[in-house]
C-alpha cells in the first residue's frame, strides 16, 4: 500500500535541553551513568525512564539490551543455558553499556550480586539501591509473568529469600532510596534530592556563558507529520519541550489568535502552567476550563460547561480551542470547536501515548451517550497536533501499556514489517528512547494515509477500528471504569478477540493469531474478556452492545477482521449466530 502521508525529520541536531538543576545534577556526576539496582519489582525501569528524561541522559535496561543482544527473553535463556551462562552475558552487557557513556542504567536483579559486575559499576557510576518492601514487591511482579526466579510453588517464599539473600549485598550500593506505592515521579525527586546533597559542588559549564547560552536556545529535534487534507491540511509536530513552546508554535501560524485550554486537574497540574507561560511569551490572551479527570467527563453536562466557559471569554471564531490533555480531553474540546460559534480553529496538545497516536489526529470529535461511547460529535479536524514526547515521561505504566495497543493496531492493519519491527523493538519503546519517537510517527503516518484517503469513514477509515468493536461494547458494560478497564486495554482485548474470531472462521491461521495474542501479552496488555476485573456479563449481553457500535449498518453489525498480519479488512453483515458462538467459546475458556 503506498502511503501518501510522510515522516520528515528535522536535519539539524541539537543537544538534549536540561533546564538548569539537571544540568547542574548532570555536570556534579562527572561524566559517570547512574545505575540503578535492586530485586525484581522494585521499580527500575519505571524510574530509570522518568530519571533519565528529567535529566537529559539516554536510558537503557540492561535485561532489554541481553534480550536483543540474544535474540531471546530472560526466561528463554535461563531454560536453554541456565543462570550461569545468563550471568555472564549479564556482566559483559553492563559492561560495555557503561563504557558506551554516561545513561541512567537498569540492572536485573541479581547483577549487583556479582563482585565484578559490582566493581565494574564502582569504577565509572553512581549506583542506587531502589529498595521495597515484600507486600509492595509481591503486588508489583504478580501483574507480569516474565519472572523465571519466581516460577515455584511458592513465589512469596522464594521473594522473601532472594530478599534475604540480596538486602545485604544490595546495600553495598552508593545510596538507597525507598521504592513505594507513590507515584514512581516522587521516587525520581528523592534521587535528585539526594543526589544534589551527596555529589561535589558543581563546576559549571565547560564553556563561555555567551556558548552555552547559544546551544541551549537551538531547538529540539522535531519529526512532522503532514496531513495533507487540501486548505485543511495541518503538521503533527513530534519531539520534546513542544508544550513549553506551544505559544510560539501558535503564534507563528495563528498572529493576533486568543485560545481557550481545555483540560482535566490532573493535567493542569503537571503541564498548564508551562503552556499558559508559553503563551504569555508569546503575548498570546488565553483562558482555561478544567474540567474532573475521566471518561465521565464525555457527557452532555460537561460539554455545555466547556462551551459556555469559551463563550464567556468572549473568544471568536477565528480564535483557537487547545486541547491539553489525553484522548478524553481531545474528543470533548474538539467538539465543543466544532459546535461553539459553528465552527473555531482546534489545536490539539496530546499528553497521552493513546492520544499522540491515535484521538488527536484525524479529526474525531464527540462525547458519549448512555447507549453507548462516541455517540454524539463531529468530525472536525485540528489545525496543528502538537505531541510532546516528554510529557509521556510523567505517564503511569498502565497508561503507557494501554497506548502501545493503538500503535500494535496499525502494524496488524495493513504494515506488517512495522508489527515486526514492534516485536524486535518494543522494549526499547518502553524505554523512551529514539525508537519511541520513531513508533508515534509511524503510527500518526499511517492514520494521516487512512484519513487522506477516507476523511468521514465512508470506507477505508473503519479499518481503524480493528479491535473496537469488541472493544468499546466491553467499555460501556464496565460503565467506563478506569480502575477496571482503560480504552487501549480494551482495544488490546478487542484486537485479541479479532484474530481468533478470523482464524475460527478460517480467515487467518490460528498460528498468527496466536503471535498476535503473545505480542500483546509479552507487553503487559490483556487479551481475554476475563481479565477484565469483575466480569460477569453473559455473550448475550456483549452482543447487544456490540449493537450500539458506530459501524452497525441496517441492523447488521460491521467487524474488522485479518486474513493475517498486516492484510485487515472490513467484513460487514456478520451474522449475529457467529457472534454469539464466538463470545460463549471466549467466556468458557
Amino acid at each position: 500500500m503506498t502511503f501518501s502521508a510522510s515522516i520528515q525529520p528535522n536535519d539539524v541536531p541539537a543537544p538534549q535541553r536540561r533546564d538548569a538543576r539537571a544540568a547542574s545534577l548532570v555536570r556534579r556526576l562527572g561524566g559517570r551513568s547512574i545505575v540503578l539496582v535492586g530485586i525484581m519489582g522494585s521499580g527500575k525501569t519505571s524510574v530509570g525512564r522518568r530519571l533519565a528524561a528529567r535529566l537529559g541522559l539516554d536510558f537503557v535496561d540492561a535485561d532489554a539490551a541481553i534480550e536483543t543482544a540474544a535474540r531471546m527473553t530472560i526466561a528463554e535463556i535461563f531454560q536453554r543455558h541456565g543462570e550461569d551462562f545468563f550471568r555472564d552475558r549479564e556482566h559483559h552487557v553492563i559492561s560495555r553499556l557503561i563504557a558506551e557513556g554516561q545513561k541512567v542504567l537498569a540492572t536485573g536483579g541479581g547483577a549487583f550480586m556479582r563482585e565484578d559486575t559490582r566493581a565494574r559499576i564502582k569504577e565509572d557510576s553512581v549506583s542506587i539501591w531502589l529498595k521495597a518492601d515484600h507486600d509492595v514487591l509481591m503486588r508489583r511482579v504478580r501483574k507480569r509473568s516474565n519472572r523465571p526466579l519466581l516460577h515455584t510453588e511458592n513465589p512469596e517464599a522464594t521473594m522473601q529469600r532472594l530478599i534475604g539473600e540480596r538486602y545485604p549485598i544490595y546495600g553495598l550500593a552508593d545510596y538507597t532510596i525507598m521504592s513505594g506505592d507513590g507515584p514512581h515521579d516522587g521516587v525520581v525527586e528523592n534521587i535528585l534530592v539526594t543526589l544534589e546533597r551527596a555529589l561535589p559542588e558543581d563546576p559549571g559549564p565547560t564553556h563561555d556563558a555567551h556558548t552555552e547560552k547559544s546551544e541551549m536556545s537551538l531547538p529540539p529535534p522535531i519529526t512532522r507529520v503532514p496531513v495533507e487534507l487540501g486548505e485543511r491540511r495541518y503538521d503533527i509536530l513530534i519531539g520534546s519541550h513542544l508544550i513549553e513552546e506551544a505559544g510560539a508554535h501558535i503564534a507563528r501560524l495563528f498572529p493576533g489568535a486568543s485560545c481557550a485550554i481545555v483540560t482535566d486537574r490532573n493535567i493542569a497540574e503537571r503541564h498548564l502552567p508551562s503552556m499558559e507561560a508559553s503563551l504569555d511569551m508569546a503575548g498570546i490572551r488565553h483562558t482555561r476550563c478544567i474540567v474532573e479527570p475521566g471518561e465521565s467527563s464525555k457527557s452532555y453536562e460537561t460539554f455545555a460547561q466547556v462551551c459556555d466557559s469559551i463563550i464567556e471569554a468572549r473568544m471568536e471564531r477565528r480564535d483557537l480551542v487547545v486541547a491539553l490533555g489525553g484522548g478524553v480531553i481531545g474528543d470533548l474540546a474538539g467538539f465543543a470547536a466544532a459546535s461553539v460559534r459553528r465552527g473555531m480553529r482546534f489545536v490539539q496538545v496530546p499528553t497521552t501515548l493513546l492520544s499522540q497516536v491515535d484521538s488527536s489526529v484525524g479529526g474525531k470529535t464527540g462525547i458519549n451517550s448512555r447507549h453507548g461511547k462516541n455517540l454524539v460529535g463531529a468530525f472536525h479536524q485540528p489545525s496543528l497536533v502538537l505531541a510532546d514526547t516528554g510529557a509521556l515521561a510523567t505517564l503511569p505504566e498502565r497508561e503507557f501499556r494501554a497506548g502501545y495497543a493503538e500503535i500494535a493496531k496499525y502494524g496488524l492493519i495493513d504494515n506488517a514489517a512495522f508489527f515486526v519491527w514492534l516485536e524486535k523493538n518494543w522494549r526499547s519503546v518502553f524505554g523512551a528512547g529514539p525508537e519511541l519517537t520513531h513508533a508515534i510517527a509511524t503510527s500518526c503516518a499511517s492514520k494521516a494515509a487512512v484519513v487522506i484517503r477516507d476523511e468521514t469513514e465512508q470506507g477505508d477509515r473503519a479499518l481503524l477500528n480493528l479491535g473496537h468493536t469488541f472493544g468499546h461494547a466491553l467499555e460501556s458494560l464496565t460503565r467506563y471504569d478506569s480502575a477496571r478497564l482503560v480504552h487501549g486495554e480494551a482495544v488490546a482485548i478487542g484486537i485479541a478477540c479479532a484474530f481468533r474470531f478470523s482464524a475460527g472462521l478460517q480467515l487467518c491461521s490460528h498460528e498468527e493469531a496466536d503471535r498476535v495474542v503473545a505480542h500483546l501479552a509479552n507487553v503487559g496488555l490483556p487479551t481475554r474478556i476475563q481479565a477484565i476485573p469483575g466480569w460477569s456479563a453473559d455473550a448475550r449481553t456483549i452482543l447487544s452492545a456490540m449493537y450500539q457500535d458506530k459501524k452497525v449498518e441496517r441492523g447488521a453489525l460491521t467487524f474488522i477482521l485479518a486474513r493475517g498480519i498486516g492484510k485487515s479488512f472490513i467484513a460487514k453483515n456478520i451474522p449475529s449466530e457467529d457472534v454469539l458462538a464466538f463470545l460463549e467459546d471466549e467466556l468458557a475458556d
